[in-house]
């Protein structure tokens, strides 16, 4: 497996993808001046509810959102996994293909990295390699240290900074689109518009597949 000097890596249920999980990606990548940053789909998340799409219509929607920016990729690694997606067998993963696991920089939202500690072999998980963490609506990323102070020692702000050699946690405080993948779904249930909330290119494609009509 062929990789950048820095690279992200954003897992997801992706169901579907929308204008937030591109903020995240975009916010890391200026912040870290990450080289590339990957999208990668899960077949069976960990942590949610089986998604409503198929693994082939979420991979599809993944890429025809990569498609916009010539520094997001796709991945299909966690797609090909037996079971549920948990970062710490991506990284295993990711190491068996040749993945320096000190250039990896691992996105996620402030919402999502505050259950952090309840994440499958964590301690060990936030040793291999470095987290950026993106603000979402409610969840500032600077809040972290009061809710982890455990953690706090390892938090370092953006600024386009070179990260450290030891694994950290970059902390971005960037703004993210009020999008939901629940919100979307609800949505093209509904029948009504996807303007702004996904990529246009994604909304035509829940549309030509009629992509969670009727569910409620």
């Amino acid at each position: 497996m062929s990789t950048p000097g820095r690279l992200g890596w954003l897992g997801g249920t992706f169901d579907p993808i929308h204008d937030g999980h591109l903020d995240v990606a975009r916010a890391a990548h200026r912040a870290l001046t990450l080289d590339e940053v990957h999208l990668v789909p899960a077949r069976v998340p960990p942590h949610r509810a089986a998604p409503q799409a198929s693994a082939e219509h979420r991979l599809a929607m993944v890429t025809l959102a990569a498609a916009q920016h010539d520094w997001l990729r796709v991945s299909t690694l966690d797609l090909h996994a037996d079971g549920p997606a948990y970062t710490t067998d991506t990284l295993d993963r990711l190491a068996a293909c040749g993945v320096d696991l000190r250039t990896l920089h691992v996105i996620t939202g402030a919402d999502a990295f505050a259950g952090i500690l309840t994440w499958r072999r964590a301690t060990e998980l936030l040793d291999r390699c470095h987290f950026v963490v993106v603000s979402r609506p409610g969840h500032p990323a600077p809040a972290l240290r009061r809710a982890l102070p455990g953690l706090a020692s390892r938090m370092i702000d953006t600024n386009g900074c070179v990260p450290p050699a030891q694994p950290s946690i970059f902390l971005v405080d960037a703004p993210t689109a009020p999008v939901s993948s629940t919100e979307v779904r609800a949505r093209a249930a509904a029948g009504h518009s996807l303007e702004g909330l996904v990529p246009p290119t994604v909304a035509t494609y829940i549309g030509q597949h009629e992509l969670y009509r009727g569910v409620a």
